[in-house]
């Protein structure tokens, strides 16, 4: 665990938090963990230094006095739209949780959390937005057996070939983006559907199908469903 620390650091994180005991019990792990986080009290507090440092990922509690945490995600992510967000709220009806991925948000913790589940998702967030940067200007990935193209649309192995629409396209690179991870299934709605509604769930549901349809070719490849929560690319 402590060789994956120091390989991410110095990480900078904008930690902002209104419960003084929380943000310095917070900031001062982060610090012991190898991060270099800066405590703001408030969301006006939290913008000024975000406009005025460069940070790595964002903390952000979601009520806060002057400006709260959305509003604070969404200002943040209007001028720069790669920084991971995570928004930490006592609340954890679904209507929050979706309003934190609307405002821009990347995961979303409900208090009480322990240090080191933060800590764990903070980790996987930072790899997987740094291996994202690496793969913005890709379009080629190698997946098991498989060749995704995605500005070709295509999927091949060996001789065949698979083409794919629009949709079923962006799904299969998100997939590959949180390869082995969770991918949110509201996140992913929201991404490519535009909305969480019903229907484009019921739709998502339909292109995974055939998505898994088409990589019944390599058994090392698979897309596994976590219930009520989204899906999990695996490969080897």
């Amino acid at each position: 665990m402590e060789t994956e620390v120091k390989q991410l650091s110095p990480a900078k994180i904008l930690v902002a938090e209104d419960d003084p005991n929380l943000g310095i019990i917070l900031s001062e792990y982060l610090e012991a963990k190898g991060y270099q986080p800066q405590l703001a009290k408030n969301g006006v507090e939290a913008w000024k230094l975000f406009a005025n440092n460069e940070f790595d990922c964002c903390i952000l509690d979601v009520m806060m006095p002057e400006k709260d945490g959305f509003t604070l995600g969404k200002e943040i992510r209007a001028v720069n739209d790669s920084i991971p967000i995570i928004f930490l709220t006592a609340k954890s009806m679904k209507e929050d949780t979706l309003a934190g991925f609307k405002s821009g948000g990347d995961d979303y913790i409900t208090k009480p959390f322990s240090m080191e589940e933060l800590l764990l998702r903070l980790k996987a967030i930072l790899r997987r937005t740094k291996g994202e940067k690496k793969q913005e200007q890709q379009s080629v990935f190698n997946v098991g057996n498989f060749t995704f193209d995605f500005k070709n649309q295509t999927l091949k192995i060996g001789n065949e070939e698979q083409h794919l629409t629009s949709k079923e396209n962006a799904l299969m690179k998100m997939l590959i983006l949180h390869e082995n991870q969770l991918l949110d299934r509201s996140q992913a709605l929201l991404a490519i559907w535009g909305d969480d509604s019903y229907f484009n769930s019921r739709s998502m549901d339909v292109y995974i199908a055939k998505l898994r349809k088409y990589l019944k070719a390599d058994e090392s490849v698979k897309i596994i469903n976590e219930h009520g929560r989204g899906f999990k690319f695996i490969t080897p």
